[in-house]
């Protein structure tokens, strides 16, 4: 059967074909649709984890039972993952287990572009990197396999583009793997230090058979076309050079970029006259092809920073001034559209909260989702943004540093979902370190900037079914916060007068603001707003919220009623009662 799918939904087929029994993931653009792909199999165990350390472990604790498992992760997941990744490459596993993580070249959704074939590399332990659709399939399908004959997890090396491209897709049938038996197993699972130095030589021994089936697998293919010029590449980077040279010049296409292998490459580089190394972000193979001491061209010719397109493979070698042969035309440059810069929604719950802590002058540790749009003119109302969970510990740190010269005037800012992620340990080490630091949790009641997913604070699981709802509040004071306080972030003046109480105190406290997102479909819109002109003073007030649904036109404010939800936010700023409901 043939499919059209995208590189994430062919993903999910091919670990569901693969055999796989569960996976837990924690949702990251450009990763998401993995999971929910497997969401929709009833067959098999798919959830939503706190963040992506559990995801990976209770993927571990899976494939430890004997069962084919996998999590799914963006790069900067990886990151959180990174602490039971290491020691999995030392306890190897007993049913086949696969990371899938989605790295985003020139950050369409994140805040770094790190190039997840370290971890492989620093882990040791295998690395598979599709450049479409099909081969997604086929690498995810193949991996359990993989895992399990060497004994290791496998990590299946996305990027944004594979990950939401489409191409057609051969698939099969389901492959019913039976679940293995558990065996206890001291020293293969128990990482104390006199068992774990029994593993390591294991390890670097796996890396030797996993570097041998390097030079002969289905994951690296030559493309000898005899050309005098030669191209080691590999992902999405592949595309790009077939889209500018077709078969017309010689092509290593690296599937497997750890380990790399030895010969095929030696044999590769003495069958051309000049070696070209065109891999997106950092230089991996190109370090290592120049460990092999095989002169190559690489990142002096193609940037470590962003995402390739064929015209930048095509402008590079033309750059080089020598006869590569007929080039195609560069594709034509995009038409210029008007900018659209990034913003919270018209009615979002976040933008009342913001609004008074801008106008209050507070600084704001933020943090990562929906909210870190806060920073955006007009409101610019973050003064950070580092990674999830970093607003509640970075508080804490800038606090102590400052003490009360700014306890009173700084607060830190989370989502509902990146609190139960990373921010309870950083306010456990608020409440027992004792700074007098304010944390608003900002709860829209789901998680937002990834596409709507449950988390542990909704009361509803991966598949939309009733499941155990966290109390934020009563969570906050177990974790040592007396002072607790629910405002709704649409009443400004209960939202400023929550700030100012709690910033007078001298104790930790804990402010939530809680509205659920207005484009959650049991949330209904009430009646647009609309402006009496005949009142409006062109004061622009109402412009300080930066709603797209408000605007000026002729020298008035004007309400977009295609756009408003009613929130009666900009309502409550103008002095002159220009704004209110609709007929």
């Amino acid at each position: 059967m043939k499919k059209l799918l995208i590189g994430n939904e062919a993903v999910a087929w091919g670990l569901y074909h693969g055999g796989l029994r569960v996976i837990s993931s924690y949702p990251g653009t450009p990763s998401t649709e993995i999971t929910e792909f497997l969401s929709k199999h009833d067959d098999i165990h798919t959830e939503w984890a706190p963040n992506e350390k559990v995801a990976c472990e209770a993927a571990f604790g899976a494939s430890l039972a004997g069962a084919r498992s996998a999590c799914a992760m963006k790069h900067v997941g990886l990151n959180v993952a990174a602490d039971p990744l290491f020691t999995l490459s030392y306890t190897g596993v007993t049913g086949g287990m696969v990371i899938c993580v989605a790295d985003d070249p020139a950050m369409h959704s994140s805040q770094n572009e790190q190039d997840s074939r370290h971890y492989a590399i620093a882990a040791k332990v295998p690395m598979l990197e599709p450049a479409d659709s099909a081969e997604a399939y086929a690498f995810a399908r193949s991996a359990f396999a993989l895992s399990e004959e060497y004994d290791t997890p496998v990590i299946l090396r996305m990027c944004t583009r594979i990950a939401h491209s489409q191409c057609l897709v051969e698939m099969g049938e389901r492959e019913e793997e039976p679940l293995k038996e558990y065996v206890k197993q001291p020293a293969k699972y128990i990482m104390m230090p006199a068992y774990a130095r029994t593993r390591h030589p294991l390890v670097e021994a796996r890396t030797e058979k996993l570097r041998a089936l390097a030079e002969n697998c289905a994951y690296n293919r030559v493309e000898n076309r005899g050309s005098r010029i030669g191209i080691i590449t590999s992902g999405c980077s592949y595309l790009y050079v077939k889209e500018v040279f077709g078969d017309s010049v010689s092509i290593l296409k690296i599937g497997m970029p750890n380990p790399l292998p030895e010969k095929l490459i030696r044999d590769f580089a003495a069958s051309v006259e000049k070696l070209y190394v065109i891999e997106e972000l950092d230089p991996v193979i190109e370090n290592h092809v120049r460990a092999l001491g095989i002169d190559c061209v690489g990142k002096s010719l193609f940037s470590a920073l962003g995402e390739f397109s064929q015209k930048t493979i095509r402008d590079a070698f033309l750059r080089e001034k020598v006869d590569f042969g007929p080039l195609p035309e560069a594709q034509g440059e995009a038409p210029a559209v008007p900018g659209r810069p990034p913003m919270m929604c018209a009615g979002c719950p976040h933008r009342g909260m913001f609004y008074t802590l801008a106008k209050n002058h507070i600084t704001v540790l933020g943090d990562i989702g929906c909210y870190t749009l806060g920073a955006v003119a007009p409101l610019n109302a973050l003064d950070s943004t580092l990674c999830m969970g970093a607003s509640v510990s970075g508080i804490h740190g800038y606090n102590l540093a400052r003490g009360a010269e700014t306890e009173g005037k700084t607060v830190a800012v989370i989502g509902d979902s990146t609190f139960m992620h990373s921010g309870m340990t950083g306010l456990v080490n608020i409440s027992y370190n004792a700074t007098n630091s304010t944390v608003i949790i900002l709860d829209n009641s789901i998680t937002g900037m990834t596409g709507h997913q449950q988390n542990p604070t909704t009361g509803y699981n991966i598949k939309g079914d009733p499941a155990a709802k966290v109390d934020l509040e009563a969570l906050c004071r177990a974790l040592g916060i007396r002072r607790v306080r629910v405002v709704d972030p649409y009443n400004l003046k209960e939202c400023e007068q929550a700030v100012k109480e709690e910033l007078a105190v001298a104790e930790p406290s804990v402010i939530i603001s809680r509205r659920p997102c207005v484009l959650l479909k049991y949330v209904k819109p009430k009646t647009p707003l609309k402006v009496d002109a005949a009142k409006c003073r062109s004061c622009k007030k109402c412009m300080g919220l930066g709603c797209p649904a408000i605007s000026m036109k002729n020298g008035k404010a004007r309400v977009d009623g295609t756009l408003c939800v009613g929130c009666g936010v900009c309502g409550q700023l103008c002095p002159f009662g220009a704004i209110g409901e609709g007929d």
